[in-house]
């Protein structure tokens, strides 16, 4: 082993991680003993710590901080800076470089947790291991740093996690329930959930690059997954964010599991929340025929098929496209600022584009209709 790329145990992290649900499942079963099955008290402030944590990670972490795709108000910035802490995945300067390095590496040696090194490596042993060439000097955090209150969070992360994530729960359950109810809380709602927590974000950069579709991109190994998006307020769909890092949203369609989506939405109608940067449509839906393409294309060029006809087709049903998604996208914003008058012939015009796409997308489903078809000729003939 060279030194540049030495490996040594982070001893910290290392009985951090395997001490947390250890002691969790010895007082689990303590609190048992003694005071019998969690009530109605540590459920609720087990859920309450357990989304207040959990979103502190995925919208203020991963979508606000790490990536800009929105900006929020003080409040927001404390509240995600508190609980943030309370999940235990360092401060906000440490987890957004070390998030932002793998976006622009991923899959690489320098990715800090890449998934080509493996599933548990991606998971938890990245964190289990301090290597040298991964030693970061912020130097891709600088924005970050001009904030007071993220740079407070870093400086007394451990601090503050201590009192949001595990003391808190505990006084709450005393204030409420007594000596069973601080007893029961801190081990629900504060050593389980922080286990919890812990995995749901370990997912992302494990199973999030091993198992699921990609229905955007294959640059990288993300994928999307409705399953994990469930268990990681929103973040499952992984793909569609590698692909679209600034967007605000994972899930981009409405009925898309995604909490972090909706939470980020209801703070911008409170006033708290501003900026949201999505994705045009005509973007998304453009980057999702080019991989329907290309997997047809790795098929026909895999049994000797000449594929140019094709390529020439889809340039032009793909200009069409665009062209007539971007045009109903500006109808739309125009509308609203029109006269009575106006707006009815802006809703036929809008009519007439929606009959247009139609029509493209129409075309498209030809094409690979076609090219199937292509496939299960040169199949059988071979």
């Amino acid at each position: 082993m060279t030194e540049s790329n030495a490996v040594k145990i982070n001893w910290l992290n290392s009985i951090f991680l395997f001490a947390t649900p250890v002691f969790a499942l010895i007082g689990i079963v303590l609190h048992w003993i003694y005071f019998g099955p969690p009530g109605l008290l540590e459920l609720i402030v087990f859920v309450g710590l357990y989304f207040a944590c959990g979103l502190s990670i995925t919208v203020g972490y991963h979508r606000l901080f790490s990536h800009r795709s929105h900006n929020a108000k003080w409040p927001l910035v404390l509240f995600y800076s508190i609980f943030g802490a309370g999940s235990f995945q360092n401060s906000i300067i440490e987890w957004c470089s070390d998030h932002r390095r793998h976006h622009k590496l991923t899959d690489t040696e320098d990715d800090p947790y890449s998934a080509s090194k493996g599933f548990w490596y991606s998971h938890i042993g990245w964190i289990l291991l301090e290597e040298e060439n991964f030693t970061n000097d912020f130097s891709n955090v600088k924005d970050l740093q001009r904030s007071k209150i993220i740079m407070w969070q870093h400086r007394n992360v451990f601090l503050i996690g201590a009192l949001s994530g595990l003391i808190l729960p505990a006084v709450i359950g005393f204030a409420i329930g007594g000596l069973s109810g601080a007893v029961g809380c801190f081990v629900w709602a504060g050593l389980a959930r922080v286990v919890f927590v812990h995995h749901g974000t370990f997912l992302i950069n494990s199973a999030a690059h091993i198992w699921g579709t990609q229905p955007y991109s294959e640059e990288n190994s993300s994928r999307d997954s409705f399953w994990l998006a469930f268990l990681t307020f929103g973040e499952g769909y992984h793909n569609f964010h590698h692909t679209f890092q600034a967007d605000y949203r994972n899930g981009h369609k409405w009925y898309h599991m995604d909490p972090s989506k909706w939470w980020i939405q209801s703070f911008k109608y409170l006033g708290l929340n501003s900026d949201l940067k999505s994705t045009p449509k005509h973007s998304i839906e453009i980057a999702k025929v080019n991989m329907r393409f290309k997997k047809r294309a790795d098929r026909l060029q895999r049994r000797n098929v000449n594929i140019h006809r094709f390529e020439d087709r889809l340039t032009k049903c793909k200009e069409n496209l665009r062209a007539k998604m971007y045009e109903i996208q500006k109808a739309k914003r125009d509308i609203k600022k029109m006269a009575k008058d106006s707006k009815i012939a802006m809703k036929n015009k809008i009519s007439e584009l929606k009959d247009s796409i139609k029509m493209a997308k129409d075309d498209l489903r030809q094409l690979f209709k076609e090219m199937n078809a292509e496939y299960k000729q040169a199949k059988t003939t071979a």
